[in-house]
């Protein structure tokens, strides 16, 4: 009787690399592009934007459902499975959006596209990591820092696409782009297991364990208060410069300005930050948020604050999404990652979605920004002070 190969776990460079190229490439066609085909799709469909932008609130919340039960199996059975088909699934649902003449259809598409966010993006990639990985920390660092140039690359990448091609056409591209980040992680994540492979099926003690912890809650308080303000400034920012009376070219330097100061924040840590203590990396990370804000609130019609703003604003963001998974399994410990991580991101699916809608009718009934800023300033210190609860050490465990 023959004996089965051992497979080996994945060095760290293997996982590095194999992750981070798949991740910059799902977080292009099934996410960051959507603004650029809202457009076309109005003109050619005669469908409201409203109607338009609605199929993404609904992919958020089928992706914040599906987080728990996605966690779940990838504590259980690893990664390699879920966030490859959810690659190629994701794909195959992107070249039916190029079909789309039904609104119906079309939300269905994005319902789908919505539930392969919660395999393929960045939740269960993180628990791979941290069940997988001798440094995890280093892993995800180099992996959100290289994630960091997704908008930048596939947002002109796919207004090319539509130029050449027209929108329809363009999606057909994007599918087949879809097929290298599955193949990628079939690829690097051979070997690994789930963190919870070998417990009995069905245990979610690790997720009931947690949740009794005060150290859970002020990290849902601080991530949900976190998507709120990230949700609501990238619908919003652009119409609050352009209130108080900036330039067009003002306006795009200072949103464009963001992601290098993200992906920056994320390099000086990857480089120096070996051995750092997340927890105080978080504190860092959450109290810029409201200091970023508070610029934003006071800069009235001055450009270095706004630009102030920004270059905190991405400084916090590179920190936070490390936080998000070394800080979290530093303090609620590795052990059910997968399905813990699904938690919190379904605790901020309500926030993330509702944040839009509550900042346009926090502008209608103002008539203008002015309050926008500061009421999110004062979420960011909700975010900072549930961050700082958790940094805590917690006696009852």
């Amino acid at each position: 009787m023959s004996v089965p190969p051992v497979v080996l776990p994945p060095s760290d460079r293997k996982l590095t690399w194999g992750l981070a190229v798949a991740q910059l490439i799902n977080w292009g066609p099934l996410f960051a592009v959507f603004p650029v085909f809202v457009g076309p799709m109005e003109q050619e469909l005669g469908w409201s934007r409203a109607a338009i932008n609605g199929a993404m609130t609904a992919a958020l919340l089928a992706g914040g459902l599906a987080a728990i039960p996605a966690g779940a199996w990838v504590d259980r059975h690893g990664g390699r499975g879920l966030v490859s088909w959810a690659a190629w699934i994701g794909g195959a649902l992107v070249a039916l959006w190029a079909a789309c003449d039904s609104l119906a259809l079309f939300y269905l598409v994005w319902v789908g596209i919505g539930v392969c966010h919660a395999g393929a993006l960045s939740d269960p990639a993180y628990a791979v990591i941290v069940a997988s990985a001798k440094e995890p920390r280093r892993v995800v660092t180099f992996m959100t820092f290289v994630t960091g140039f997704c908008t930048s690359i596939f947002v002109p990448f796919a207004s090319v696409l539509i130029d050449g091609v027209g929108w329809r056409g363009a999606l057909l591209v994007l599918a087949l782009v879809q097929l290298v980040p599955g193949a990628m992680t079939w690829w690097a994540l051979r070997g690994t297991r789930g963190g919870m492979q070998g417990q009995p099926r069905g245990d979610g003690a690790p997720l009931r364990a947690a949740m009794q912890l005060r150290a859970f809650w002020a990290l849902a308080l601080c991530f949900c208060a976190q998507s709120f303000m990230s949700t609501g400034l990238a619908f919003h920012l652009l119409p609050l410069l352009r209130e108080r009376g900036f330039s067009e070219g003002a306006v795009l330097f200072a949103i464009a300005l963001h992601g290098p100061c993200q992906v920056g924040a994320r390099a000086v840590l990857h480089v120096f930050g070996r051995g750092a203590d997340m927890r105080m990396i978080g504190r860092i990370a959450t109290l810029a948020m409201p200091a970023a804000l508070v610029a934003l609130a006071l800069a009235g019609d001055r450009l270095w604050l706004v630009l102030a703003y920004t270059v905190l604003w991405g400084v916090a963001n590179g920190l936070i999404t490390i936080v998000r998974a070394s800080g979290v399994a530093e303090i609620l410990g590795p052990r059910g990652f997968g399905q813990i991580s699904g938690a919190l991101t379904t605790a901020a699916m309500l926030p993330r979605t509702a944040a839009p809608l509550v900042l346009a009718l926090l502008w209608q009934a103002g008539g203008d920004y002015g309050p926008v800023a500061w009421i999110l300033a004062g979420v960011g210190v909700l975010a900072a002070l549930g961050f700082f609860v958790a940094a805590q050490p917690a006696r009852e465990r």
